[in-house]
């Protein structure tokens, strides 16, 4: 899939969030790149960077206190190699997208990894 085309995806699945989400995702930058560094895989506690589809780095809105401000905004990665490799067609690729915005956007909102498995497993879903 090309590039342009991922993106456009990305961009498709924030702007379908619903709208309480979408006005409260502040100070937060969602970036497609195409691979994990090696510094993001050991914040992922993970070896191979196909193992990694999404991640966030910052400070989750309900930690966020009276101090918080003038800071880089946090940042959520998108890794579209590893999102392709998993996915045998366009369709699976756009829901994949969608589940992985969604669950690093979770992380931004303060949802931790171990909740959002089990979520995400009652639903049948993976990341």
């Amino acid at each position: 899939m090309q590039r342009e085309r991922f993106e456009a995806l990305v961009v498709r699945a924030i702007d379908n969030l619903p709208p309480e989400f979408q006005h409260k995702l502040e100070n937060v930058d969602i970036v497609v790149e195409d691979w994990p560094t090696r510094g993001q895989l050991r914040q992922a506690r993970l070896n191979r960077p196909n193992q990694l589809l999404g991640l966030y780095q910052g400070v989750p809105q309900v930690r966020r206190g009276r101090g918080y401000g003038l800071v880089l905004p946090d940042k959520i990665s998108i890794f579209r190699r590893p999102i392709e490799a998993q996915c045998r067609s366009d369709d699976e690729v756009e829901a994949r997208i969608e589940e992985v915005v969604r669950h690093e956007i979770a992380h931004h909102f303060g949802t931790d990894e171990k909740t959002l498995r089990k979520i995400e497993g009652e639903k049948g879903g993976r990341k």
